[in-house]
C-alpha cells in the first residue's frame, strides 16, 4: 500500500518559517520525481517545487529564493523548507510522487496558515 504522509504544517506569522515533511512508503522512492503542490479554496492545485530522482529541482516563481525542496532517499523522505512566509502562502500543501509518466500518488495534505 502506497502512502505519502505530510507533516509540519501549522500557523505561523508573516516572515516566519516552516519545514514540511513527507514520509513515503510502498514505493521505490529513489526512482520517483517528488514534489510539493498547494491549493487554496476555489483554486486549482499548483506546483510549488519538484525534485527529480537525480536531484535536479524546479521551483515556481513564487517559491524561488524562499523555499527549498530536498529529499533523503535513504529515509524515503521529502522536505520543503519555507522561509519568509507571506499570507498568500496560506494553503493546503500536498506531497506528490510520480514515475514513468503514468504512475502518481498524492498525500492527504497539510494546512499552512500564515497570519499577517
Amino acid at each position: 500500500q502506497v502512502q505519502l504522509v505530510e507533516s509540519g504544517g501549522g500557523l505561523v506569522q508573516s516572515g516566519g518559517s516552516l519545514r514540511l515533511s513527507c514520509a513515503a512508503s510502498g514505493i521505490m522512492f529513489n526512482i520517483y520525481t517528488v514534489a510539493w503542490h498547494r491549493q487554496t479554496p476555489g483554486n486549482q492545485r499548483e506546483l510549488v517545487a519538484n525534485i527529480r530522482s537525480g536531484g535536479g529541482s524546479y521551483y515556481a516563481d513564487f517559491a524561488k529564493g524562499r523555499f527549498t525542496i530536498s529529499r533523503d532517499n535513504a529515509k524515503n523522505m521529502l522536505y520543503l523548507q519555507m522561509n519568509s512566509l507571506k499570507p498568500e502562502d496560506t494553503a493546503v500543501y500536498y506531497c506528490y510522487a510520480a514515475a514513468g509518466g503514468t504512475v502518481y500518488y498524492w498525500g492527504q495534505g497539510t494546512q499552512v496558515t500564515v497570519s499577517s
